[in-house]
């Protein structure tokens, strides 16, 4: 089972649309030293206006350069100050659009030719993030200072904490599913020399008897070794990874991660002097133990009536009331300047739906806003569609059809707290705030040098 948000069917957080600037540009004059002024003469005395053959290479080669998509993603949003890099590894990754070949099956093999050798130099990075619902690995590269390229993803949903809420134990059959996904990216990640890499674990293995025992198992059958993090720390590599969708004019977010058995929420006051780290301006969290898989298991999420939905949204809101710092930023709400910004399974579900996309499209979601009467809209649609609606809709699919309905409860636990004209959706998280928080400990983003990055 794939994940259809963000498995191999999509590129992951954040397509750039501009282009990188061609190699042998008047920025970089030894990048094709071939190629001379028109007129000049070479050793022999013959005129390079005489030689038409390679000037013409030189000239598609940029041609083609010009037309790759790059991968960013934005830990902070000061970006724009250098070119970066421009091209991925070779590695088998989608791209954010199908890139047309230009001369034949020739020219492709020319083209992945320079993408390795431009990202041969890079140093790599790795953050891989199993959850109570999904197991997920993004593999990236440096780019322009506060992002990244992504050159490897994996994501796939193996319902880890299906359920946990009734035995307090992870399932056997859980338990393979999650041990099945971890080899393939454990295969991945011996594929690749990686400078640093930090492998999470979340409230299916905080909150199980078993966690530990079951991690055992991964470290012996699948070759690694996963950090089970707590839930401050989950809340702050959440606001990490989602820095570049807060823009500057804003002054309060509540952002939050439904997860499949808990949800984090942090509350950000970005009203003062902001600094590049969206985390530091955290001035109060929670994690309350529910998600949508412990939600729907309570109270049913194949068939939700009216009703149902209702005792659900009272469920979190009891939850909710007991949060003592839910009031931290409730002087910048009456704004325009504050919003929801939302980075789950649900969010992202609701506006493939919102769309109407024929096929979940990660490019069209990913930063997207909604407004209140759009969010109302879709929750009131979902509810009046039965399960094999659900099933039937591409954006949701077999495998959230009995989810789906449990997060639209907590998100509208959330907004009933936090009321908000609009919402702003976040096809990233977890993985990505790793990525962002372990570039920048390394300091790749301070340093120049062959991988063309600033200072």
């Amino acid at each position: 089972m794939e994940d259809p948000e963000t498995g191999a069917r999509t590129s992951d957080a954040g397509a750039s649309r501009g282009s990188r600037p061609p190699r042998g540009g008047a920025g970089n004059p030894k990048a094709n030293p071939k190629k001379r002024a028109p007129g000049h003469r070479s050793a022999g005395g013959q005129s390079r206006a005489d030689a038409p053959q390679p000037a013409q290479k030189g000239k598609k080669r940029r041609k083609r350069k010009r037309g790759r998509k790059v991968f960013a993603h934005g830990a902070n949003p000061q970006a724009g100050q250098s070119a970066g890099q421009g091209a991925s590894q070779s590695a088998p990754v989608r791209r954010a659009g199908p890139e047309p070949a230009r001369g034949g099956g020739v020219a492709q093999k020319r083209q992945e030719t320079i993408r390795r050798s431009d990202a041969a130099d890079q140093p790599v990075f790795a953050a891989l993030d199993l959850g109570t619902n999904n197991c997920r690995l993004l593999v990236a590269v440096p780019g322009r200072p506060g992002q990244f390229r992504v050159i490897d993803a994996f994501s796939r949903i193996v319902r880890l904490g299906e359920g946990l809420s009734g035995s307090g134990r992870l399932s056997q059959a859980a338990m393979d599913r999650a041990v099945e996904a971890l080899k393939i990216c454990g295969d991945k990640l011996r594929s690749r020399s990686i400078r640093r890499a930090r492998l999470i674990a979340t409230e299916a293995c905080r909150s199980a008897e078993n966690g530990a025992e079951f991690l055992e198992r991964v470290e012996v059958e699948a070759g690694l070794k996963l950090e089970i993090i707590d839930r401050q720390t989950e809340a702050r590599l959440a606001v990490s990874g989602c820095g570049s969708l807060v823009e500057r004019d804003t002054e309060g977010v509540v952002l939050f991660d439904i997860g499949g058995g808990s949800s984090e929420i942090a509350l950000i006051d970005i009203s003062g002097q902001r600094s590049p780290r969206l985390a530091n301006h955290i001035v109060s969290w929670t994690s309350l133990p529910v998600g949508v898989v412990s939600l729907a298991e309570r109270f049913g999420g194949r068939h939700v009536t009216q009703e149902t939905f209702a005792a659900m949204v009272t469920d979190v809101a009891n939850m909710l009331s007991r949060f003592d710092g839910r009031n931290r930023i409730d002087h910048l709400m009456d704004g325009s300047r504050f919003h929801l910004l939302g980075t789950s399974g649900t969010v992202t579900t609701l506006a493939g739906v919102h769309l109407g996309l024929e096929r979940y499209d990660r490019r069209r979601v990913d930063g997207l806003w909604m407004d209140n009467a759009s969010v109302d809209r879709m929750i009131e649609k979902l509810l009046g569609w039965d399960f094999q609606a659900r099933v039937a809709n591409a954006c949701i699919g077999a495998d959230r059809a009995d989810l789906v309905l449990a997060g639209c409860a907590i998100l509208e636990a959330i907004r009933r707290v936090w009321p908000s004209e609009r919402l702003r959706v976040a096809d990233r998280g977890l993985r990505e705030g790793i990525l962002s928080e372990l570039m920048a400990e390394d300091g790749v983003w301070r340093r120049s040098g062959r991988s063309g990055l600033r200072t």
